[in-house]
């Protein structure tokens, strides 16, 4: 399981051409399901996600996370994480998970986050989906289980 967390002053989501889901300030997650992916691993990064210290406090450092500063999420599915560029030209994506199973895992994921009381947003599922986000510092991190 692959997530990239993005620091973000605001970000949405678009499925042709409408917006369906936003949030301010606080992270945009986009999550990989890897096959032998379970849900130990969704609880372990969502745990992650939620504690992990991306955000200033009153003296600029990265000390607060996005429960500390009631931060908003925004979860979108992103197949291409699994993919594998080692060889040849062409991303290879045979260690992906099949779609059930990553769908249920996505889910799992957006539940577990859900659980905090943060505003939780999503993308949708196996859509063709443009992302537009304000990368806040930059500051971007992937987490790997």
């Amino acid at each position: 399981m692959k997530i990239v967390l993005q620091r973000v002053s605001r970000a949405s989501v678009m499925v042709k051409g409408e917006v369906i889901a936003s949030i301010s300030k606080g992270l945009l997650i986009l999550f990989g399901a890897e096959k032998n992916d379970d849900n130990d691993k969704v609880l372990f990064l969502a745990e992650k996600t939620l504690n992990l210290r991306v955000f200033p406090d009153q003296k600029g450092k990265m000390n607060l996370s996005c429960l500390d500063i009631g931060g908003e999420v925004l979860v979108v599915s992103q197949f291409t994480l699994a993919g594998d560029c080692t060889k040849g030209r062409r991303p290879g994506f045979d260690n992906a998970a099949a779609p059930e199973a990553a769908q249920l895992l996505y889910q799992n994921f957006i539940q577990q986050i859900s659980e905090s009381g943060l505003k939780v947003a999503a993308g949708k599922f196996g859509a063709d989906m443009q992302v537009e986000l304000i990368n806040d510092g930059p500051v971007t991190f992937t987490l790997e289980r």
